[in-house]
């Protein structure tokens, strides 16, 4: 009995490290990706207001493409980490492959129905007539980069699984840097105007997924892992990937609604709402790196078939989700006076834009757990209950969400129907981790 308090102790630390060495670089790797967007904004913006527009609109349908097919990281993740828990690394890198050839013939399958129907894309999408010309250009270009980004998106789940969160960073960081000097030398140096900035978009993408495929390739002749394309491996990839798929679209659906009943509200509204969806985003980096750390340790333990382990790993992220939702919280509250500013001069945008804004740091520790429960799920490829939670968390938002422009209360009953949608997703994904039934152990799920 004596011995109980040190050995706790003993695992919070050994999880703290591990949760550390994780979480830290995959959160480099995720603030990286945005800043794609953002340098190529920066260089088109100087072209004019047109160009500008259309590269808002053809990011926003590309951004949309790309991120359904998130859980090409998301199952490879778990799936790999599994087989290395096993100690099987061959068979871990193998899995690694076929999703890697799922995320390749999803890419050629997206860019077959791209780049026919750009310009009905862009206009469906509501393009002025002068930004569509140049949404179609951008958009028909960068099409071509989707097999690549696909490619990216699995050979991270692969390294995650792997325990390897540096080298997507270090890949992250080099495609950044590559995507700014191209972009200024083929819109500026040759002349291409935004053109060029799509094509520095498609190199950099293609290099991102080369080095990657090195760093795969390696791998699969160091352990002896084949190559070749499995049509089995590849099914099974895709079978795992379903439920997920289903997760991410009904997840994307709620964001959605949130916009529409948001813009609903009127402009002043909108303006506020977007400012908060930006910082929402913002923190759930923070909270998904801690996540990606859990679906790397968590399927480690059970191919490991070690349960207690499983459950010690999950007990502590939760820990770590709570408090790092509650100093996001607090950050939100203390820092508002500086930050709001930076996004708005405009005084009805920042009287609506406050108590909103309150509402969501209070939620910041239901996030946390949200993200942590997620990711100790997926880490044990318990797809089929993520996505059915998240068809009864739509279930109950969809309809209190559209009756806010009825019931009244603005932004900020919005962003309340938003932290209920939180707490439902919350209490789901904890009745499953207390039922123990996610606990499934051995090198498959």
């Amino acid at each position: 009995m004596t011995l109980a308090p040190a050995t706790s102790h003993s695992s919070r630390r050994r999880h703290d490290r591990e949760i550390i060495a994780l979480a830290v670089p995959a959160f480099g790797a995720l603030v990286a990706e945005p800043l794609f967007v953002m340098v190529d904004s920066a260089i088109v913006g100087h072209l004019g207001t047109p160009q500008l527009a259309g590269l808002g609109v053809a990011a926003a349908l590309l951004t949309t493409a790309v991120s359904i097919f998130v859980f090409l990281a998301y199952a490879t993740t778990a799936a790999v980490a599994r087989r290395v828990g096993a100690g099987d690394l061959a068979s871990a890198i193998r899995q690694g492959m076929d999703g890697i050839w799922l995320a390749l013939l999803l890419g050629v399958a997206v860019i077959a129905v791209t780049l026919p129907s750009a310009s009905w894309l862009v206009e469906i999408f509501g393009a002025s007539d002068t930004a569509a010309p140049y949404a179609t250009t951008y958009l028909r270009i960068s099409s071509l980069g989707i097999p690549a980004m696909l490619i990216v998106m699995a050979a991270t789940g692969v390294l995650r699984g792997l325990q390897d969160t540096r080298t997507p960073l270090y890949v992250a960081i080099g495609g950044f840097a590559a995507n700014g000097a191209l972009n200024a030398g083929l819109v500026y140096g040759a002349g291409l105007g935004i053109a060029g900035s799509a094509w520095g978009t498609v190199i950099a993408q293609l290099g991102m997924a080369a080095a990657y495929l090195i760093v795969v390739v390696r791998g699969a002749r160091r352990h002896g892992a084949s190559l070749r394309p499995d049509a089995t491996g590849i099914r099974a990839s895709a079978q795992a990937g379903v439920p997920l798929l289903v997760r991410t679209l009904s997840l994307r659906a709620v964001l959605m609604i949130a916009t529409a009943v948001a813009a609903r509200l009127g402009d002043t509204d909108i303006a506020a709402h977007q400012i908060i969806l930006s910082l929402w985003s913002l923190m759930a980096f923070a909270l998904d790196a801690i996540a990606i750390a859990g679906q790397a340790i968590i399927g480690r333990y059970l191919g490991a078939n070690d349960t207690q382990g499983a459950r010690e790993a999950c007990r502590r992220m939760v820990q770590w989700g709570i408090a790092s939702g509650v100093v996001l919280g607090a950050l939100i509250v203390l820092a508002r006076p500086l930050f709001i500013p930076l996004f708005t001069s405009d005084g009805a945008v920042q009287d609506t834009l406050i108590p909103a804004l309150l509402v969501v740091a209070l939620s910041q520790p239901i996030a946390g757990v949200v993200f942590i429960l997620d990711g100790v799920l997926m880490g044990a490829g318990d797809g089929r209950y993520l996505a059915w939670a998240m068809l009864i968390t739509l279930t109950v938002f969809a309809p209190v969400a559209l009756l806010v422009p009825t019931i009244g209360g603005g932004l900020t009953a919005l962003w309340w129907a938003m932290t209920l949608m939180m707490t439902v997703r919350m209490v789901t994904l904890w009745l499953r981790t207390r039922s123990g039934k996610w606990i499934v152990t051995g090198a498959t799920r």
